[in-house]
């Protein structure tokens, strides 16, 4: 990977204006403008001290190159400099790497909640209890996080799975974490329905979609059909007398979302335009990557369904995500919610691939 070179001209703007953000928190400002202004502070100030790090270090060295090369100079002291600098020279291309992964443009999406969305696929009954056993692991995931989890709509199949469940996760960076889980996820075991043993593939679909804010999304009701209709479910459950389900068409685009979960109408419907506002939220974010970027399937967090992400092998206790090769045997700490050391990995495949990018541009 080409790690591009990070100008010293850079380093001086980044702390230019942290030491600007400082003497202007130091002031007298307007409760809101110290509010966003502290924000904005803290989320330099990690960035400021990496690039103080690196000038530093490199000042050091061109000290030590001086010195090594005064052919005039003590022949001692020439050989520590050397020494040192063979140190700093190692030092460099780390303290180089991380300040440039900081100074990546960031997603805005990033510290937003989601939308998550997890779809049975082929394998009948045993990929609607595959589903299940992947919203359950994000569940025990966000639990971990201290993320906040509510079911916007169930369709449950026949044995305890679901066709399709669609929750929101919100908290602190959450789209961050769980951007890369969305596509194909294939499971390989043998069903507690098989009575010979045999071991069956099955798969589900996950979609990650940020959540929308309304200022975001502007949403015309005269775009929307709304259909209300009464609730029904798997043997009985969630059965209701009334007309409270709702079923909303956003005509420009053709995207249509229910929810039947509350027993209200009017809850339905809030939590249905929840759902409309992500899914018309994501497709602007993505037409506009798309026009900024052709090589969105390249990437590590795509997002793309069709794409199969991942196989969680039952009979070898394994899981392999299959962007960056990496397989671990720990598949039932990784059903418990244990996701960090895979979304960790892929996080730093996308700085990666991403550095590389630039390096290409920069060369």
């Amino acid at each position: 990977m080409t790690t591009p070179h990070i100008k010293d001209s850079q380093i001086d703007q980044v702390m230019a204006r942290h030491a600007a953000m400082a003497e202007e928190l130091s002031g007298q400002l307007a409760r809101e403008r110290f509010v966003q202004l502290s924000k904005e502070y803290a989320e330099l100030s990690p960035i400021a001290e990496a690039a103080a790090a690196l000038k530093k270090v490199r000042r050091e060295a061109k000290d030590l190159e001086e010195i090594a090369a005064d052919k005039n100079g003590d022949k001692d002291m020439r050989a520590l400099a050397e020494a040192e600098l063979e140190g700093l020279k190692d030092k460099l291309p780390k303290l180089e790497q991380e300040l440039q992964i900081m100074l990546l443009p960031k997603d805005a999406a990033d510290e937003r909640g989601v939308v998550l969305e997890v779809r049975a696929g082929t394998g009948g009954d045993e990929a609607g209890l595959f589903a299940a056993d992947l919203f359950r692991m994000y569940q025990r995931y966000a639990e971990t996080k201290r993320w906040k989890v509510e079911v916007l709509s169930a369709s449950e199949g026949t044995l305890g799975g679901y066709k399709e469940i669609v929750a929101g996760i919100s908290g602190k960076g959450v789209f961050a974490r769980l951007k890369y889980e969305a596509g194909t996820h294939r499971v390989q075991r043998v069903p507690e329905t098989e009575t010979q043993g045999r071991i069956h593939t099955s798969a589900a679909t996950v979609a990650v979609l940020p959540e929308a804010e309304e200022v975001d999304i502007e949403i015309n009701e005269k775009d929307l059909k709304i259909d209300v209709f009464r609730a029904s479910g798997a043997g009985g459950q969630h059965v209701n007398t009334t007309d409270s389900a709702v079923r909303i068409t956003h005509l420009p685009t053709g995207i249509i979302v229910g929810c039947q979960d509350e027993r209200s109408q009017h809850k339905n419907k809030a939590k249905a335009m929840k759902i409309l506002r992500a899914k018309m939220y994501e497709a602007e974010r993505e037409r506009l990557f798309n026009e900024r970027s052709a090589a969105r399937k390249g990437q590590v967090g795509s997002g793309d369904r069709s794409e199969r992400i991942r196989t969680y092998n039952f009979p070898q206790g394994r899981v392999t995500d299959h962007r960056i090769n990496l397989t671990l045997y720990k598949l039932d700490a990784v059903m418990a919610g244990d996701l960090d050391e895979l979304i960790d990995a892929l996080t730093t495949a996308d700085q990666a691939e991403r550095l590389a990018q630039l390096g290409e541009a920069a060369a």
